[in-house]
């Protein structure tokens, strides 16, 4: 398909709030043209809740939303039917059952309309899971078969093959290894319709033609991948603190002159007063000289005053323009464990789906440990056996002290609950001040801390669940993190590597995101392989490509 100069979305006076009155988007407008664009923001700012608007999964409450051609959209939080066969997750079953029934001899004219001018359907189909790396799943396995990561490319195959004029992409790379991620970059870069990916995603966002970025409601444009965007901010940002400065310095000036010219003020009205007193003039000349000094004193004061309040005023927009957004600021407990103390033990383990760990593997102290391995290597499954969600078919996984364990789908919330219920959930013996005070840290404050659960963001169930594990009693000295860049922007991200950094127990993460692995100090590298054995390692060599 070619891409048309006429493909197009347009947003036009869009408004949209939450059934309980969360307003997220209001006179919103948006006009995206040819091209892949990497839409950015930050967690809460209402990115998801535009893509699926444009998607006609939500309907605005004010102002209309245009797309010119068929829309494909891949959400966040995908959910395929397990029970689907492949050949029916790619929306392909119809006609692949009809050209069947040709080739068998079957030539009623009902699979010639089922298979129109879609000959090839399925070496197209063959060919799209090959450019994805599925080529070894057939089309007549069941969706139940593949992992998590390797479903979200089974989506994306889908809509590839759906050839669409408007591709929506919501952080898409979420749960994909690297190999898969390179698939992805690859299909993206290749893409050539309209494209709108949101993601936080550095080496993703290297791959667009413009950047959108949705702050307080409105988006501001910048040509160019991420890396042009973050410097024509910088330029941008310093230019702002620039002004900040010259705007100071001129309130700090009105100030003085406003002080100056009342001390002056203060002398004429003490010499006019003793004039009078000395009645050195006649009385009718004296009252005429006091009015009239009033009066410019008046004027005066009203001048400086003005002066002062135009200043202020330059000095606030100056400030507005300057980006304070707002980070996650945990403050972990403490949760010391000594080196020397076994924290958990894995002994001949065996999970369910296949995967386990062949003899003793121990964890001590405040190692901090890298789960890794490609999709469906059992990542997941080893953490939830560990926390105690799944029994091992066979053999041990014992921690040894209190552990808190964030999964991917981030349900550890009750969706009915406000926030500050689902945190003293699991501080019983906590205040309500106390809960609203630590929950403040994680960006909920006043009424954000009542929202339900189930309206919250990508990004706000993160900080929602972490709070909610972080802030249990006791606290955890086991932290065991599944994906947990997912859904964050590149603030968080940040800060969530600072926060972890003061955290003084066991660390054990599964992730994708080699760079954030990196960055929380590893001490130690768990690939779970093909053959289903854990090996340990010793560094990032030990990462399967």
């Amino acid at each position: 398909m070619q891409a048309h100069s006429s493909t197009h979305v347009s947003c036009t006076a869009l408004s949209f709030s939450w059934p309980d009155g969360t307003p997220v988007l209001d006179g919103f407008q948006l006009a995206v043209g040819p091209g892949r664009t990497g839409l950015i923001g930050t967690n809460g700012s209402g990115k998801s809740t535009l893509l699926r608007l444009i998607a006609g999964e939500l309907a605005p409450a004010e102002g209309t939303v245009r797309v010119s051609g068929d829309v494909g959209y891949l959400p966040q939080n995908l959910v395929l039917d397990t029970a689907l066969r492949v050949d029916q997750a790619l929306g392909i079953d119809v006609r692949r059952a009809a050209l069947h029934a040709i080739e068998a001899g079957d030539t009623r004219e009902e699979h010639f309309t089922a298979i129109g001018d879609d000959w090839d359907v399925e070496e197209r189909a063959h060919a799209v899971l090959g450019q994805l790396g599925l080529g070894s799943i057939g089309l007549d396995r069941t969706v139940g078969e593949v992992s998590g990561g390797e479903s979200v490319l089974l989506r994306l195959a889908a809509l590839l093959l759906s050839r669409p004029d408007v591709l929506l992409l919501d952080e898409p790379t979420n749960n994909l290894d690297r190999y898969a991620r390179q698939r992805l970059y690859a299909a993206v870069g290749s893409w050539p319709g309209v494209m709108v990916v949101v993601s936080h995603d550095r080496e993703l966002l290297e791959r667009v033609d413009q950047i959108a970025d949705l702050r307080d409601g409105e988006v501001r444009w910048y040509g160019g991948a991420l890396s042009a965007y973050e410097e024509a901010l910088a330029v941008e940002q310093e230019a702002a603190e620039r002004m900040v400065r010259v705007a100071e310095a001129d309130v700090q000036k009105q100030k003085r002159e406003l002080a100056d010219a009342q001390v002056k003020l203060a002398r004429r009205k003490r010499y006019g007063q003793k004039m009078m007193d000395n009645k050195r003039e006649p009385k009718i000349v004296m009252g005429a000289r006091k009015r009239a000094a009033q009066e410019s004193a008046g004027k005066h004061r009203i001048m400086h005053t003005e002066r002062l309040d135009d200043a202020k005023e330059r000095l606030s927009e100056a400030a507005d323009a300057v980006r304070e957004d707002d980070e996650i600021r945990i403050e972990l407990p403490h949760t010391k464990v000594h080196p020397g103390r076994s924290v958990l033990t894995l002994r001949d383990l065996r999970m369910p789906y296949g995967s386990g760990v062949e003899g003793e593997f121990t964890a001590h102290g405040p190692e901090r440990i890298a789960l890794v391995g490609r999709n469906g290597a059992g990542k997941t499954t080893l953490l939830r056996t560990v926390a105690g969600l799944l029994e091992p078919v066979s053999g041990e996984a014992t921690a040894h002290v209190p552990l808190g364990f964030l999964p991917q789908r981030l349900d550890v919330l009750d969706d009915g609950l406000t926030v500050v219920e689902n945190v003293a959930r699991n501080a019983p013996d906590a205040g309500n001040n106390l809960i609203r005070a630590r929950l403040a840290r994680f960006l909920f404050k006043g009424a954000r801390a009542d929202q339900p659960a189930g309206t919250l963001s990508g990004g706000e169930r993160f900080r929602a669940a972490l709070a909610a594990l972080l802030l249990a009693e006791p606290a955890p000295q086991l932290l065991m993190l599944d994906e947990p860049t997912n859904n964050l922007d590149m603030a968080s991200v940040r800060r969530l590597t600072a926060a972890l950094d003061s955290y003084e127990g066991a660390l054990i993460v599964a992730s994708h995101d080699q760079p954030f692995l990196e960055s929380v100090g590893i001490t130690r590298w768990l690939t779970l392989g093909e053959d289903a054995r854990a090996t340990p390692g010793t560094g990032p060599s030990r990462w399967t490509s």
